[in-house]
């Protein structure tokens, strides 16, 4: 399932300024120390266990910071049960540096269904792997 990237930048502090959103499939971010940014990927899904997520090794704290996620329905299916949707995730830059964000797409038949920590599992005897994307984010 391919995946919908979109990667949003602007001042992440004060105001109610929220990020301009910039459609792209660059893995490679680069952002300035207070600068806060999102990932979106669509194929979000409960009900077809089908699901996103931050996958360990987790960013350097010390570079950029998780601040959340949010689920939005896709246009025209809000009322529509069993319809998927993207999930967004956002992150602020902290500090000087490089890391790594890797998001990981689980379904029914790649992971198990556990969001506790660390994280979900590549289920077994599955031969299917889950699709990863690896962000390459560099703040200066």
């Amino acid at each position: 399932m391919a995946a919908l990237l979109a990667l949003a930048t602007g001042c992440g502090g004060t105001g109610g300024d929220e990020p301009t959103s910039h459609p792209t499939k660059d893995t490679s971010i680069t952002a300035e120390a207070g600068e806060r940014f999102t990932l979106t990927v669509d194929g979000e899904n409960s009900s077809t266990r089908s699901h996103w997520y931050l996958a360990t090794p987790k960013p350097d704290s010390a570079v950029v910071r998780s601040r959340g996620r949010e689920y939005k329905a896709a246009p025209d299916t809000e009322k529509m049960v069993g319809a998927g949707g993207s999930l967004t995730f956002t992150f602020e830059a902290i500090g000087k540096g490089s890391t790594e964000i890797v998001l990981m797409h689980c379904t029914f038949n790649t992971c198990n269904d556990s969001t506790a920590s660390p994280g979900p599992q590549t289920t077994a005897p599955s031969t299917a792997e889950p699709e990863t994307i690896t962000y390459t984010v560099t703040v200066g």
